[in-house]
C-alpha cells in the first residue's frame, strides 16, 4: 500500500510544488526589482487571482473525485464524460471573467488597502493576467481527470515544464526587456497557454482510446450534469470561504503599511510551499479513496488512510525543522530588503505552527473529496471561517498583526476538528 501511496503521492508532492512557484517566482523577481511597493503589488495581484481561480478549483476536485469512482466502477463511458463536463464548466467560466474582467477587477481592487503605488502596479498585473483565464482553469479541469485517473505523472511533468518556461519568460520580459510587473504578468500568461497545450499533447498519447467512449448526449444529459454541479456546489461554496479567509488575510495585512504587507506576502508563501508538500498525499487520498469507494474495497481504504496519515505528519516535521533552520535563507531568496527579513522575524513561529496543526485537515480534505462527502467540506469550512473572522476582529485592538496569524492558526485547526466530528473520526467513510 505505501507503494501505491508513493506512486501517486510524489508526483503530486512535486507537481504541486511547482504550482506555488509560479507565485514565489513573480515575488522573487518583483523583490529585486528595487521598489518595495513591486512586491505589495504582485501580493496583491497574486492575492486577486487566489481569489478567483481557488474558487475554481472545485472543477478540479469534483473531476478528481468522480472520475476515481467511475475508474473503480470500471466504467470508463463515464471516465469519459466526466472529462467534458469538467472542461465545459471550466471555458464557461473563464469566457464570463473575460467578458466582465473590468466589473471583477473593480470589485477586487475595492477590497485591498495597499498604497496608491502598490495599487497601481497592481492594476497593470490583473489586467495583462485576467486573459490566461481560459488556460488557468482548464487546466484545473484536465490535471484533476489525471489524477482521478490515477495518473500523477503528468500533471507533474507539465507543471515543471510551465515553471521552466514562466522562469525564463519572466527573467527575460523583466530584466531583459525592462517591461517590469507587466513583464511578470505575460510571461504567466503565455506558461498557462503552454500548459494546455502540453496537457492535451500528453492526453491524447496516453488516452486516445477514450475518445470511442465519449458521447456528448451523455455528457450533457441534466442528470448526470445536476450530480456533477451538486457535488461541486458543495465543494465551490467551500473553497469560496477558505478563498475569502487567504484574500482577507491579504487585504487585512495591507492596511499595516507595504514593508508588513510584502513580509506577510513573503511568510505566506512558506505555508504556500508546506500546504502544497501536504497536498501531494491529499491528491494520492482524492484518487485512491474514490478509486477503493467505487470497488466496494474498504479493507484497502482502511490501510489507505492509516498509512497517509503517517506520512503526512513525517512532512510536516520536514517542513518544521527546515523553517526552524533556513528561514533567514529562505526569506533572502524573495528580497534583499533588510527590513523586510528583520520584522519577518517577528512572525516567524507562526509559520513553524502551521504544517504540525495543518497536515490533517488538508489531508482529510482529499479523502473526503475522493469519498464525494462534500457536504462535510462544506459544513466545516462555514465554521470554521465564522471562528476565523469572529476571533480576528475580537483581537485586533490588541494583537494588531499576530490577532491575524493566531486566528488563521485557530482556521486550520477548527477546519480538522469539525471533519473529524461530523465523519465520526472518519467512521462514516468505512464501511
Amino acid at each position: 500500500m505505501n507503494r501505491r501511496i508513493l506512486h501517486l503521492a510524489i508526483p503530486n508532492i512535486i507537481s504541486n510544488l511547482t504550482i506555488p512557484l509560479l507565485g514565489m517566482t513573480d515575488i522573487a523577481v518583483a523583490g529585486h526589482i528595487g521598489v518595495d511597493a513591486a512586491i505589495g503589488a504582485i501580493a496583491v495581484g497574486v492575492a486577486i487571482f487566489g481569489f478567483i481561480y481557488w474558487n475554481c478549483t472545485f472543477i478540479r476536485m469534483g473531476a478528481s473525485g468522480m472520475t476515481a469512482q467511475a475508474l473503480g466502477r470500471r466504467d470508463l463511458h463515464e471516465c469519459a464524460n466526466i472529462l467534458i463536463r469538467a472542461m465545459l464548466v471550466a471555458l464557461s467560466i473563464a469566457v464570463l471573467l473575460l467578458i466582465f474582467q473590468v466589473y471583477v477587477g473593480r470589485f477586487s481592487f475595492s477590497l485591498m488597502n495597499g498604497s496608491k503605488e502598490v495599487m497601481a502596479l497592481a492594476t497593470q498585473y490583473f489586467f495583462i493576467r485576467i486573459w490566461a483565464a481560459p488556460a488557468t482553469i482548464s487546466l484545473y479541469a484536465i490535471h484533476g481527470w489525471f489524477i482521478g485517473m490515477q495518473n500523477s505523472k503528468t500533471p507533474m511533468t507539465v507543471s515543471i515544464l510551465m515553471n521552466i518556461i514562466n522562469v525564463a519568460l519572466c527573467l527575460w520580459f523583466v530584466f531583459g526587456t525592462g517591461m517590469g510587473i507587466k513583464g511578470i504578468a505575460l510571461a504567466i500568461v503565455i506558461t498557462q497557454y503552454a500548459g494546455v497545450v502540453m496537457s492535451w499533447l500528453f492526453w491524447y498519447k496516453y488516452y486516445r482510446r477514450i475518445l470511442h467512449y465519449i458521447d456528448w448526449k451523455e455528457s450533457v444529459r441534466l442528470k448526470p450534469m445536476l450530480r456533477f454541479f451538486n457535488v461541486n456546489k458543495d465543494i465551490f461554496l467551500r473553497t469560496a470561504c477558505n478563498v475569502a479567509v487567504y484574500t482577507f488575510f491579504t487585504a487585512a495585512s495591507s492596511g499595516y503599511g507595504d514593508v508588513l504587507l510584502a513580509t506577510n506576502a513573503i511568510l505566506i508563501q512558506l505555508f504556500t510551499f508546506f500546504s502544497y508538500m501536504s497536498d501531494g498525499f491529499a491528491y494520492a487520498a482524492e484518487a485512491l479513496t474514490g478509486r477503493f469507494i467505487g470497488a466496494g474495497n474498504f479493507k484497502a481504504l482502511r490501510h489507505c488512510i492509516r498509512n497517509m496519515f503517517w506520512w503526512s505528519f513525517g512532512i510536516a516535521l520536514g517542513c518544521i525543522l527546515g523553517y526552524g533552520i533556513f528561514w533567514r535563507d529562505i526569506l533572502s531568496l524573495f528580497t534583499g530588503s533588510a527590513e523586510i527579513i528583520a520584522t519577518a522575524g517577528d512572525y516567524i513561529e507562526w509559520i513553524m505552527v502551521v504544517p504540525l496543526i495543518g497536515f490533517a485537515p488538508f489531508l482529510m480534505d482529499g479523502i473526503l473529496i475522493g469519498a464525494t462527502r462534500t457536504r462535510v467540506l462544506r459544513d466545516s469550512m462555514f465554521l470554521s471561517t465564522i471562528i476565523f473572522f469572529g476571533l480576528y476582529y475580537s483581537l485586533i485592538s490588541h494583537l494588531g498583526n499576530n490577532a491575524l496569524w493566531l486566528s488563521f492558526i485557530v482556521f486550520l485547526i477548527s477546519r480538522g476538528t469539525f471533519q473529524l466530528i461530523m465523519t465520526d473520526r472518519l467512521k462514516g467513510l468505512i464501511r
